[in-house]
């Protein structure tokens, strides 16, 4: 018997489906150890930069069973994915299950063909791969502890700072203030509503004046006087279909297509490629191979005719691109519709349509523009544009590429023109446009920051960490965001800048292709980027953000106030702070002010703490989330009572059957939580009703030990959608 072991359980049915008998096929679920939460344990930095893996406290049992199933097999095939990460993940495998000579196979698609084809030639580990990917692994932990852990110090705690998230921040917030420095110019559009043989036509104006008075001038002129159609431009053009998707060009157009995140795209996708549908989803190359070629030539030869076949390989931009892959297609192009869910259904025909398009003809436009004069007068050019598809191409197989068609009515030049209305409309130029996560992974890959493998992570890590919300498909930047990206581009410019980060991914390219030493790249970057931070730790804490507005004073002293960092974002603080806690929110409205409850601090109130100060006293504050109570020294003392009975249910744990569930606050809104936490950390999504659904309700009553962890009915007590949310994605 012969072990085959991939990443996930989905990969793993299907290819035990092509393999048959002799075969056993497992998955590690992902990776199977990782770095240590604290740094000190996790990196030897004298000792050339080892990394000290764990294994993964989730994959214990995990690896038990593998190790079993090891020592029973003739032989451990590993078949993690084609990339760094699956190199790593295989390198784990090896190492943890202490094995001797594993084989190492790698395919790009998931098609009983490919996979027996890759068992045929099957290879050892790729430590260059594996290097590489350790090297990312490690300096992102480096940078990320040490940048991270002065933001605490200096800026806020629970703030964070990383390697390639930093410069996309950046990025982020350089445009942002194009935005807020903007200074808006006013100008008028005029159009002109005529008709030529009684077909309405609008002309636009040539000009765009900047002044009313100017364009009330031309408005009276162009309605006083006589028009005629002065010239007509006819142009061909053409339209040439894409290149194959990669990942980032796969991301872009998931996003303003189907309206999918970078995550929510990958996740897709990767479901299409364990279930062999398409190609590998993270590749950086528009290549296609000869048998892809073939394939769609057929499909396009049989659907669309040998007239619209037009084979072409297309140039890969990147000059990092790992061409031994391929571009993201259909593993079989006669298929013209795929995917077990809609959403998989719906980027499956945009990858087929992407794949299909790009080997067929070019697209005909006509463009047609029409220019109307005004007779007698010194006004403007008046002018329309058109156009119309008249060869279809490749549009055929991508129709939702067309766009739509702008069809003029058939004039003359001299044709008279009935001018029936002409106005004038007031606009104001507009600041530069933010970023969308499509626009900005466009970006990213432009400036060379980041890879096909990082681009949804970095997205993911932005919104996770706070930097960043949406408004629709718009990133706006938080002012957590602003201040982290400020104070590092004023102390760190140079880690955060385009140009290191893409250097340092062209180092990482390196390493994998051989061509650089791992302790060697780690050391020339460690060494001047430790020294940098240690320069800066005398630097003063960043509490004030600027002045506030004049017209908001201190509403308990009446000083000026300035704004202060928030968790969740600015408030007004009185400049006498912590003399005067006198404070408002961002809009103006006043924070209650701190109310005296008479009683100490039982953390530094105690006789034995006001040996060392004047001890602290237990005051009612206004949060985020309503009243608390904490001690009057805060930030010197951080003590908060937890007065659990304002925020009970009144319904009872199931899980320890004597907490109660109380409502609590955490990153994502509400949810409720047993009272004895941390004791018991039973909780849940949904508010506790205290009623249980009579399938739970019996179980109980038979003594069942394992009560369902959820629950589908949405009365019951153990209905927790949040986690059925999870499983779902």
């Amino acid at each position: 018997m012969k072990l085959v072991i991939v990443e996930s359980p989905a990969k793993a049915k299907t290819i035990e489906k092509y393999l048959g008998k002799g075969f056993t096929v497992r998955a590690s679920v992902g990776h199977v150890r990782d770095l240590p939460k604290s740094n000190k344990k996790a990196i030897d930095i004298k000792g050339g930069f080892a990394p000290h893996y764990e294994v993964v406290k989730q994959k214990k049992d995990v690896i038990s069973e593998l190790s079993k199933l090891a020592k029973k097999s003739e032989e451990v095939i590993l078949a993690t994915d084609p990339d760094r990460e699956g190199e790593a993940i295989a390198w784990h495998l090896k190492e943890a299950l202490s094995l001797k000579h594993p084989k190492r196979i790698v395919f790009n698609e998931i098609t009983k063909e490919a996979v027996q084809e890759a068992l045929r030639k099957p290879r050892s580990i790729d430590d260059d791969l594996r290097k590489a990917q350790e090297a990312r692994r490690v300096l992102d932990r480096l940078v990320g502890y040490d940048l991270s852990g002065l933001i605490w110090q200096k800026v806020r705690y629970g703030l964070s700072a990383g390697r390639v998230q930093s410069p996309a921040l950046r990025i982020l917030m350089e445009r942002e203030r194009e935005i807020r420095a903007f200074m808006p110019e006013k100008f008028w559009v005029i159009t002109a509503d005529t008709k030529a043989n009684k077909s309405p036509i609008t002309f636009t104006c040539s000009e765009e004046p900047k002044t009313q008075e100017a364009a009330d001038k031309i408005v009276a002129a162009a309605q006083d006087n006589a028009w005629k159609v002065a010239s007509i431009k006819e142009t061909a053009a053409k339209r040439t279909a894409r290149p194959p998707f990669t990942t980032s060009t796969m991301q872009q157009s998931a996003s303003s297509r189907l309206g999918y995140s970078p995550s929510r795209t990958m996740g897709i996708a990767q479901k299409l490629y364990e279930s062999g549908l398409i190609t590998y989803m993270r590749t950086d190359s528009t290549n296609l191979s000869k048998q892809a070629l073939g394939q769609i030539g057929n499909v396009i030869e049989k659907e669309y005719g040998k007239e619209h076949l037009a084979i072409k390989q297309f140039k890969t931009k990147s000059k990092s691109a790992q061409e031994a892959h391929e571009a993201i297609r259909p593993t079989n192009a006669a298929k013209m519709a795929a995917g077990r869910t809609e959403e998989q259904k719906r980027l499956y025909s945009l990858i087929w349509a992407r794949a299909v398009a790009s080997q067929m003809i070019d697209a005909e436009i006509t463009r047609t523009k029409i220019i109307a004069e005004v007779y007698h007068s010194d006004v403007p050019d008046f002018g329309v544009n058109g156009s119309r598809v008249v060869n279809e191409g490749w549009l055929k197989a991508d129709p939702a590429a067309r766009g739509e068609d702008i069809e003029l009515p058939k004039v003359s030049e001299g044709d008279e023109l009935v001018v029936t209305d002409v106005h004038a409309e007031g606009k104001e130029t507009q600041p530069p446009p933010r970023y969308t996560e499509a626009r900005l992974i466009k970006e990213l890959e432009k400036r060379g920051i980041g890879r096909p493998s990082t681009y949804a992570s970095i997205m993911r890590t932005l919104s996770d960490r706070g930097y960043v919300e949406k408004e629709g498909r718009t990133l706006i930047p938080t002012d957590t965001g602003d201040v982290v990206s400020t104070f590092l581009e004023e102390h760190f410019a140079k880690y955060v800048s385009d140009t290191f980060t893409a250097e340092m991914e062209d180092e990482l390219d390196e390493i994998a292709d051989g061509k650089r030493e791992y302790v060697k790249t780690l050391r020339d970057f460690y060494a001047p980027f430790r020294k940098e931070v240690e320069s800066k730790e005398d630097i003063p804490k960043l509490t004030n953000l600027g002045p506030a507005p004049k017209e908001f004073l201190c509403p308990e002293c009446g000083k000026d106030m300035v704004y202060k960092l928030a968790k969740n974002g600015k408030f007004m603080s009185c400049v006498d702070f912590p003399d005067c806690h006198g404070a408002r929110k961002e809009d103006g409205s006043i924070i209650a002010p701190p109310k005296d409850l008479g009683e100490p601090c039982p953390k530094c109130g105690s006789p034995a703490a006001n040996a060392k100060h004047n001890g602290g006293k237990l005051v009612e504050r206004e949060g985020r989330f309503g009243f608390f109570i904490s001690c009057d020294r805060y930030p010197k003392c951080k003590y908060i009572k937890q007065d659990d009975s304002l925020n009970s249910t009144g319904v009872k744990c199931t899980e320890c059957k004597d907490g109660e569930m109380i409502e609590r606050h955490g990153r994502f809104g509400p949810f409720f939580s047993c009272s004895n936490y941390p004791d018991c950390k039973h909780a849940i999504k949904a508010k506790p009703t205290g009623n249980i659904c009579p399938i739970c309700k019996k179980l109980m009553m038979e003594g069942t030990k394992t009560i369902p962890e959820r629950c589908s009915d949405k009365s019951c007590l153990n209905h927790n959608p949040h986690k059925l949310d999870s499983e779902k994605k």
